[in-house]
């Protein structure tokens, strides 16, 4: 593969990925005015972002055994149209409980577009390459979480919040258009797999039976859950808690995504140096050790708003570095099953995920309840990758830096 075709490759499954948060993090800054305009609780808002979060999850362990079956575009092209159909509907929901089934269904449609573009990675590429090209996608992915509450922002400006909506559809108009046009098919027939519903349930029982897969798994979708803590908190905390308008709240949310990015790119080099598994426990550890400082940040309000925000900051560098590594290592390990795999991964980060956006709220919407859970998440997946995952199980999963190149 030539390096404009590695750039190209990027440059369509980032654009992929970031659809994913777009649909979660676009709509973020009208989450106040959702509550007042649609007369209902903060809570209930919040379970709008756990509804895509669990359309995300089934989702993709749907659609990962089907890519394995029919190739990679047919499932993808599929789930987008979707995703366009449930945003324009979204545009005319006339309460909460039809915009929680709407979200549903936008996770549904861009569970495709991710467990397609992680499992694409993983047809062409292996071990310490995967992460490095998965580093590189959070580099394009990197970008949505930062434009995300921006472009909302500028679109509440001007609009309201039905207007956030209408703009995912576009966006999923052309991001259908790009899949067409510019992505190959990466799975060639005879590398399929084949057996039905029968197959697809042996393959996952493979997976649950894989010990290391499935400890890392976990480790990653505790990462997500620490993330997903701060995407959904952050709104009510850093809006209603420090009163910050919704042009400074997606300023400072941006902020905290340039840290993740950073990570992500940082990690690079890390992996010049370091194996993946050095660098993913390297990161659990200082993610724990901060999110505890963040606890009592929150709690005694040390150095107001710059103080939470300088430890959020680090948080989501932190993760940055875990989230590369943790799929990295998960998915070297079952190259024959790369569509179930993604799923099975994917699943279980945005089902976690989905558990611990509302968590939070449940307990209020201040600053201690989410830095509870973000901390929360970063020590349960330490625990997790020193008491779950063998160490020998590793050792084996790092293999040579693979490129198998376009089919």
């Amino acid at each position: 593969m030539t390096n404009r075709q590695r750039a190209q490759l990027v440059l369509v499954l980032g654009a992929l990925i970031a659809i994913g948060p777009l649909t979660i993090d676009m709509y973020l800054p009208a989450l106040p005015a959702i509550t007042s305009g649609l007369e209902t609780t903060e809570t209930a808002v919040q379970l709008t972002l756990t509804g895509t979060l669990v359309g995300l999850a089934l989702g993709q362990l749907l659609i990962g055994p089907l890519s394995d079956v029919v190739g990679r575009r047919k499932p993808l092209l599929a789930g987008l149209a979707v995703h366009i159909v449930a945003s324009v509907l979204c545009v005319f929901a006339p309460d909460i409980a039809v915009l929680g089934v709407l979200r549903v269904l936008q996770g549904l449609g861009v569970a495709a577009a991710t467990v397609v573009a992680t499992a694409v990675v993983r047809d062409l590429f292996s071990g310490s390459a995967f992460a490095r090209i998965f580093s590189r996608l959070m580099l394009v992915m990197g970008l949505a979480p930062i434009l995300a509450p921006t472009l909302g922002s500028a679109l509440l400006a001007w609009t309201d919040w039905r207007g956030v909506f209408a703009a995912l559809a576009v966006l999923g108009g052309l991001l259908i258009i790009v899949a067409a046009l510019k992505l190959p098919e990466t799975l060639p027939v005879a590398r399929r797999r084949r057996g039905g519903v029968r197959a697809t349930l042996r393959d996952y029982r493979g997976l649950l039976n894989d010990r290391a897969f499935v400890g890392l798994v976990l480790v990653a979708g505790l990462a997500m859950a620490a993330l997903f803590a701060y995407v959904s908190g952050s709104s009510f905390v850093l809006q209603q808690q420090y009163g910050l308008d919704e042009q400074e709240f997606g300023l400072a949310f941006g902020a905290g995504a340039v840290g993740l990015i950073a990570a992500t790119q940082f990690n690079v080099r890390l992996l010049r140096r370091f194996t993946p598994q050095q660098i993913l426990i390297s990161a659990l550890i200082a993610g724990t050790v901060f999110g505890v400082l963040l606890i009592v940040i929150a709690a005694t309000g040390f150095g107001g708003l710059g103080a939470l925000l300088a430890m959020l900051w680090l948080v989501l560098a932190a993760t940055g570095l875990a989230m590369p590594n943790a799929p990295a290592l998960a998915m070297t390990r079952h190259s024959e099953a790369a569509g179930t795999a993604a799923a099975l991964l994917g699943a279980v980060q945005f089902g976690i995920g989905a558990f611990s956006a509302p968590l939070a709220g449940l307990f209020g919407t201040g600053s201690v309840p989410m830095a509870v859970v973000i901390a929360g998440g970063m020590a349960a997946a330490l625990a997790v990758m020193l008491l779950v995952v063998p160490r020998a199980a590793l050792r084996d999963t790092v293999d040579p830096e693979l490129a198998i190149g376009l089919h």
